[in-house]
């Protein structure tokens, strides 16, 4: 039986990551950020076993990739790197400020991780039929809804007609949402949750199948007996 550290456990990771950049790269594939500190850190740390010379392999470690061998964008992500090396006298961290060398001209305006959309005005839930309700916060603090929120389960302060908002929620893009102050009505448009629409957690209300027979009249009875507004 063989018995790892953590330490050894984590250079074996590093190692697989490194070995499955390697075959990325032989197939002409540009590696992503993972795969590339993983080459860079794996190369780094083989040095400094095989006893390489520190200032060595802080040179060959700026040389080992170009902005050719990996994705867009990730040459910026890794500004440095510092990796723990295990030399003949003891460990040592190497720092390696950027281990691969943008190139101006294709890294003007790349952000990593950006999507970059068509330059027309892009309409959300066109498709779904739409509601719009009127709430008020009868509470004594503001109430924050977010876009993935099943409506029906919102805060118990919020009064509103909970039937017409089973199956709903706020018509807003992800990881938007809407803000009831205290004591102010506000109308809010409401479109149908899509997919599987199977609900859990969020209130307890529904923890299932919004279509599920007698769904919304089981989570009404639930709801009404915990006190929410508009029940």
């Amino acid at each position: 039986m063989m018995n790892l550290s953590p330490t050894e456990m984590d250079r074996l990771v590093i190692f697989n990551a490194a070995q499955m950049a390697r075959r990325n790269r032989s197939l002409g594939i540009r590696l992503s950020h993972p795969e590339a500190v993983a080459y860079i850190t794996d190369e780094v740390m083989t040095a400094a076993r095989r006893d390489i010379p520190y200032a060595e392999i802080r040179d060959m470690a700026g040389r080992l990739l170009t902005s050719d061998d990996v994705e867009p964008g990730v040459p910026q992500m890794i500004p440095m790197l510092y990796i723990e090396c295990m030399f003949a006298e003891g460990t040592k961290v190497m720092a390696v400020f950027e281990p691969i060398a943008p190139d101006d001209a294709a890294a003007e305006d790349i952000v990593p991780g950006e999507i970059i959309a068509g330059g027309d005005d892009i309409e959300l839930f066109a498709d779904l039929p739409a509601i719009t309700i009127d709430v008020l916060n009868t509470g004594d603090r503001d109430v924050q809804v977010r876009s993935h929120t099943h409506f029906f389960e919102v805060n118990r302060a919020l009064r509103f007609d909970r039937a017409a908002a089973w199956g709903m929620k706020v018509d807003r893009p992800a990881g938007a949402g809407v803000r009831f102050e205290p004591g102010v009505a506000k109308s809010v448009r409401l479109v149908p949750i899509a997919g599987a629409r199977v609900v859990r957690g969020q209130a307890g209300l529904v923890n299932g199948s919004l279509d599920a027979p007698s769904a919304l009249e089981r989570a009404l009875k639930l709801a009404a007996d915990r006190g929410y507004q508009g029940a």
